[in-house]
């Protein structure tokens, strides 16, 4: 490389210019993607951890087997598969309000980012009904302890399961099944409440002509590298406790 293209790229990094062409909040976005990227990692490691080195586990198949309206049909992860369906499709919508924005479609934003909005409340409403059902079946933080009741925990072990196993690592196994599920699935949750937060608040920028005084939409770009974000997530949250 030449002294003066040394000297070019050197001066770059002396402020007033991006040498990525990156301004300043979207490189933040990512740091704080990567560093949240972290956090989910470290519980997703330890579930794996704890869940591999248990004799028994429940069964995500028993675990998950309810629907909305369906009484006591029996129906594995077809609840959660609409779920993740329903987050995907506003991840969709939300490329679809980032490429209106690209393109100053003021109204293409406000009925893609409606879209996306709606997803996100869709998709935390059926979380909170797969939680009220849990809970209903006696799972929640802290519920299975050794020496009580078996009678709740039966349910979510496949029938290969031993009785000796069952009684002996049972409960254990469900509480620590069920306290990992709602901390990761509940963190997650929160992040996609924050993110419909944001998304509310880009909406009403737009209607009221925010980005177009300021000559670009480069927040519904920024809001939606974090809804892509908490969509990848989920993907990886999905596979570990409904699949694996």
């Amino acid at each position: 490389m030449s002294t003066a293209a040394v000297a070019d790229s050197k001066s770059k990094w002396m402020g007033g210019e991006s040498p990525f062409h990156l301004s300043y909040g979207k490189i933040m976005m990512w740091f704080f993607l990567m560093s949240d990227a972290f956090t989910f990692g470290a519980f997703l490691i330890s579930y794996g951890t704890i869940r591999f080195a248990s004799p028994i586990w429940p069964d995500p198949n028993m675990v998950f087997k309810a629907f909305p309206f369906a009484g006591h049909a029996n129906l594995p992860l077809m609840f959660v598969s609409l779920m993740t369906f329903i987050l995907i499709l506003s991840s969709v919508t939300m490329v679809l309000a980032v490429h209106a924005g690209h393109c100053r479609d003021k109204k293409g934003v406000v009925k893609w980012m409606l879209w996306t909005i709606l997803g996100g409340i869709a998709f935390l409403s059926c979380q909170a009904w797969e939680w009220w059902h849990l809970n209903h079946e006696g799972a929640w933080w802290g519920a299975f302890r050794d020496g009580m009741d078996l009678t709740p925990v039966k349910g979510f072990f496949a029938g290969t399961v031993s009785a000796t196993d069952l009684v002996v690592h049972g409960a254990d196994s469900a509480h620590k099944f069920f306290n990992f599920f709602f901390t990761i699935t509940g963190f997650h949750g929160f992040h996609v409440f924050s993110g419909v937060v944001f998304n509310i608040m880009i909406l009403v920028f737009t209607m009221n002509g925010v980005f177009d005084r300021k000559g670009h939409y480069e927040w519904v770009e920024k809001c939606g590298l974090y809804w892509h974000f908490v969509d990848l997530v989920w993907v990886f949250v999905f596979t570990c406790f409904y699949l694996l």
